[in-house]
Formats: structure tokens, sequence, C-alpha cells
């Protein structure tokens, strides 16, 4: 892998990601939520920030763009069905285009229903996705402007992804995740292996992402919608996949 990446919190639970092209130097911070942050993270890397990829316009993942975009002259990369509500957009992308951070060639994915115009960016030679708002680690993001439908496909775009793709997501949720996840299949033992592997981390200070594509199918509930054990457990036995993730989502709504 010739990338490198640099992970820290933002705000209050927001992630910050910053990807480097050590070849030639340009580094993507995927997302702004706030700019001094970022910022410390250019400092300790020493890396030249070149370009921001925004995921969806939400303020904790944008505000940060214009104190950035001033101070580095960056270019900004946002979702073409969002690039109205974001300032300061560069370039707008969909479904199947291609971005470049140097030499790093990323593929954009469409994953509505978080917002209506949400990406994500896959960066296949490197085995690594930027999610966003759309999948966390064992859960996902809450259903804002799209409905479960569209959420579940978007769901399932990500899961097809290789198994050992490593994704970054944009909050630190994964501890109340799972306490959730264990009320709709308290007997997944990829789950409690997980929980096990998430209780060391933050014991150990360290943050519980990225995680894998491979072992979230095998945990997360919110990609387990189209299991049949799942299903029946939920009381939705022969549904489509699409209800029975609708059920689960409204379900950690209330939690």
């Amino acid at each position: 892998m010739s990338a490198q990446t640099k992970l820290f919190l933002c705000l209050k639970d927001n992630f910050g990601v910053l990807l480097h092209d050590p070849q030639n130097g340009t580094t993507a911070a995927i997302d702004a939520p706030e700019a001094a942050p970022i910022e410390t993270a250019l400092k300790q890397t020493g890396w030249r920030l070149t370009d921001i990829l925004v995921t969806h316009h939400h303020a904790d993942h944008t505000q940060g763009i214009g104190e950035l975009k001033q101070h580095h002259k960056c270019r900004v990369v946002a979702p073409r069905k969002e690039a109205k509500r974001i300032a300061h957009v560069d370039e707008s992308v969909g479904e199947g285009d291609t971005v470049r951070v140097g030499a790093l060639e990323g593929r954009v994915i469409d994953t509505p229903g978080h917002t209506a115009g949400h990406i994500s960016y896959f960066f296949p030679a490197e085995k690594l996705a930027f999610v966003g708002d759309t999948l966390f680690s064992i859960g996902c993001g809450r259903v804002i402007e799209g409905n479960p439908e569209m959420m579940w496909d978007s769901l399932t775009k990500l899961r097809a992804l290789p198994d050992d793709t490593q994704f970054y997501c944009g909050h630190e949720y994964t501890e109340a995740n799972i306490r959730f996840a264990k009320t709709v299949e308290p007997n997944n033992k990829a789950l409690a292996a997980r929980a096990d592997e998430v209780g060391e981390l933050i014991a150990a200070h360290k943050f519980t992402i990225p995680a894998m594509i491979g072992a979230e199918k095998a945990a997360n509930p919110f990609l387990r919608a189209d299991n049949a054990e799942v299903a029946k457990s939920l009381g939705l036995a022969g549904k489509p996949a699409w209800q029975v993730f609708a059920e689960i989502r409204e379900r950690k709504n209330r939690s």
C-alpha cells in the first residue's frame, strides 16, 4: 500500500482523516469538520494539504473548509447533488467518477440515504474506503433526507467492496453501536469478538477504526438485513431486506 493515513478526532466525536501520497507529497482531508485539528495533524506529519474530499453537506463535515481553503489554496471536491449546499467547491463528482490525490486513484460511489447526495470514496489499489456517515463500525447513519430503501441500497454497495477493504467513517460510535447490535443478534459470535476487540482498543485509548468490510459483514446488523435469521428474530420473516433494515434502524433511533 503506497498511501498513508492520519486519523484524529474533531469536534466532539467526528473523525478527521488525512490521505497522503508519499510519491509526490499530495494530501487530502476527508471532510473538514473543523480546521484546527486538521492543521495540527498536518504539522505533526509534515504533510501539505492539497485537497479536501467531501462526503456530504452537513456542517459537522464541512465547516472547516473555508479556513483551510484560504490557508492552503487546496482543491475542494464535493458531491455533485449537494455542491450548491457546500461552500468553496472546485469540482463536483458522482457515481463512477474518478478522483485522484496525487498518484492515488479513487472511485466515487453514490451512497444516499443519510443525505440525498451523500457519496463515498473507494481507493481500490490501496484497499481504502471513506464512507462518511453512511456506514459506521457496527452501525450506519440515520436516514435523514432519504428513505430506508435508498439507505439499504447504499449499504449493499459498500458491503460489496472487497472483504480486505479498510473503511474510515465519520464518527466514533462503535461502543454504543455494539450495545445496540447485541439487542438484535445476541448470539452473533463475530459481534462478540468485535466487542472484545473494541473493549481492548478503548481501554488502550485507541480508535476503533479503521474497520474491515469483511468483518463488518459478519457483525454489523445493518448489513445483515437480508439474513433470514435476522429477519425472523425481528418478526419479519419473508419481508424485503429494506423493510428489515428499516425496522433495525427505527429501533436504533429509539435506543
